[in-house]
């Protein structure tokens, strides 16, 4: 299949990596060198037109740094094994490292402001002006000059180091399997397959062999993430004087710690809907036993595969019926050969969508191996793509929208591609398929996550009193048991699932983020089917805001309270409505 799958074209950021990385970096050194001569010029009194052309240098400079470091990491992304393009994307680190602390005087003039000053002279710079109010939101946290520098240059070879030594060593494992007579060896993507397979015994060993290889790097992996816990709550709260390790991620993403504690604490007091939903499956697969192993396991024996062609039909359709625009924006990737999607070894695992700057369609990568949910992974990754493409009229500083609502458009697509094939099915059989393929996907993208984000606020507090490696596993293993409850049945083994899990390494506390998305796409998704065509500007006007505003700002006119417990409970009353469909329908 891998011949068949397309694979990117990374020209369109760099030619020649190692003659346009020196051309970049000169200019980089003449404008930041020119940027740096205005800062006589940064007064209170300072004109209008002097201020909008500062805000263009750096948004010129934010630009031609954001090209260095896309280009270097995907990359590397592509074979996290290239010996040259781990030493490139190191190179290209070092030195964005050292461009980034010349940038910051203006940052720290603007928070020296009052607020008089600032709303002068925001008011003439409005497509920057949620640029200019988070520098301002973020006042308080912010450290001198000189500190800044110092903890910018020491991420470079601490914080930034440890992600990449976890990114190359688990992407360097590989995972025994013993199938049909035989021990394969195999990346941890085409492992996972397994986890679906239709034979009990099957997702048991896969299952198994991810955890014993993981587990055996646990002294390492575990030590990384103490190491990395223990930085994010030094810089965090002893330096910049956070509430709590979770109030850095909440400040990032501008909302308010009720609107994160609510939606944590619904989605825990319904862990009961998905309990209910894996005992109706553990009917429907006949099993006297529901196991973790059993979590994914497929209703037909008969495994459905599909070629890539196939796959990009199914996706372009779905978004097609919908708006005919974001089809269009999606198969752009495609056709300008920014999506990679070929097994290789040393890829990085999983996928993602990489948003370089306004005006420039997006890098997407996938593992795609033909299963339908590498179909669904197609369609949420593209969602990311179009949701860059569609803010692209706002400037580098803003069109990235917060974390909060960056899943909106993915977890969107998953829903677009799973009502256009549920809408289609006539068969009973492949309709309650369907059906749980859309509750294993939910499970997944919101109460998986939340218990994840659960799991580093115990982390973060207890690696802070001096917890071990193995105390750590047993909190992991005690919220999973408490997540399934009497209706799944957790192995002892799980308790290094949270080894596996990157983000929680690169970015803590992210992982609420797809709860917040899951959560909202449902309910928006429960709109859209009551007001028909009417809501298709509203959706596509949210996602062209971008980041030009906070997540509860570019809400309201959807009608939606991100801190009310009611909005939140609405996502899981379509998540019951589903179940009580998956029940009318079963044999």
């Amino acid at each position: 299949m891998s011949s068949i799958l397309p694979s990117w074209n990374l020209k369109d950021l760099l030619r020649n990596p190692t003659k346009d990385s020196r051309r970049i970096e000169k200019e980089l050194e003449s404008r930041i060198a020119a940027f740096e001569g205005q800062r006589n010029r940064l007064t209170s009194k300072i004109s209008h037109q002097t201020f909008q052309h500062v805000l263009k240098q750096v948004e010129g400079i934010t630009e031609q740094m954001n090209i260095l470091g896309a280009y270097a990491f995907l990359w590397f992304a592509e074979n996290t094994k290239n010996q040259t393009a781990r030493a490139f994307e190191h190179q290209v680190q070092s030195r964005l490292a050292q461009f980034s602390p010349r940038l910051l005087f203006f940052d720290l003039w603007w928070q020296s402001l009052s607020t008089k000053q600032a709303c002068r002279l925001s008011s003439g710079a409005t497509r920057y002006r949620y640029y200019l109010n988070t520098l301002t939101r973020l006042k308080r946290h912010t450290l001198r000059e000189s500190e800044e520098r110092i903890v910018t240059i020491k991420n470079t070879t601490g914080r930034q180091a440890l992600e990449t030594l976890y990114g190359v060593t688990t992407n360097s494992l590989s995972f025994p399997l013993k199938y049909q007579g035989r021990t394969k060896q195999l990346t941890r993507e085409q492992l996972m397959s397994y986890v679906r397979h239709p034979l009990a015994s099957v997702r048991r060993g896969a299952y198994q062999s991810l955890f014993k290889v993981y587990g055996a790097q646990r002294d390492l992996l575990g030590d990384l993430y103490k190491h990395l816990v223990q930085d994010w709550g030094n810089e965090g709260l002893q330096l910049r004087h956070y509430s709590s390790p979770i109030a850095v991620r909440n400040m990032a993403n501008d909302l308010p710690e009720q609107a994160v504690d609510v939606l944590l604490t619904t989605c825990r007091k319904n862990v009961g809907i998905f309990q209910q939903y894996f005992l109706l499956k553990r009917h429907l697969l006949k099993l006297k036993t529901f196991q973790r192993y059993d979590l994914y396991a497929p209703y037909s024996a008969k495994t459905q595969r599909y070629t890539f062609s196939r796959a990009k039909c199914m996706v372009m359709e779905a978004y097609q019926n919908f708006s005919p625009k974001l089809a269009d924006l999606a198969s752009r990737v495609i056709r300008e050969e920014h999506l990679d999607a070929v097994i290789r070894p040393g890829k990085m695992g999983g996928a993602f969508c990489y948003s370089v700057r306004p005006k420039q369609t997006p890098y997407v990568l996938v593992n795609f191996t033909g299963e339908v949910r590498d179909v669904s992974t197609l369609a949420h990754e593209l969602g990311h793509a179009v949701h860059a493409m569609l803010a692209e009229n706002h400037p580098v500083l803003t069109f990235h929208s917060a974390l909060p609502l960056a899943e909106t458009a993915s977890i969107f697509g998953e829903q677009l591609l799973s009502d256009s094939l549920l809408s289609q099915e006539r068969d009973t059989q492949a309709k309650v398929s369907l059906l749980l393929g859309q509750l294993d996907g939910a499970y997944a993208t919101l109460m998986r996550q939340a218990f994840f984000v659960q799991f580093e606020r115990e982390a973060h507090r207890r690696i802070n009193k001096g917890s071990t490696i193995d105390e750590l596993a047993e909190i992991y293993l005690a919220l999973l048991r408490e997540q399934f409850g009497q209706a799944v049945k957790v192995g002892e083994e799980f308790r290094w699932e949270w080894l596996t899990i990157p983000h929680i390494y690169a970015s803590p506390f992210y992982c609420y983020s797809y709860s917040f998305g899951n959560l909202l796409v449902l309910a928006l998704f429960q709109q859209y089917k009551k007001e028909g065509t009417t809501f298709i500007p509203k959706y596509l006007k949210l996602l062209s805001g971008g980041g030009s505003a906070g997540p509860q700002e570019l809400l309201t006119p959807l009608h939606v309270d991100v801190n009310s417990r009611n909005f939140w409970q609405g996502g899981f009353t379509r998540i019951q409505a589903l179940l009580d469909e998956l029940e009318q329908n079963m044999p």
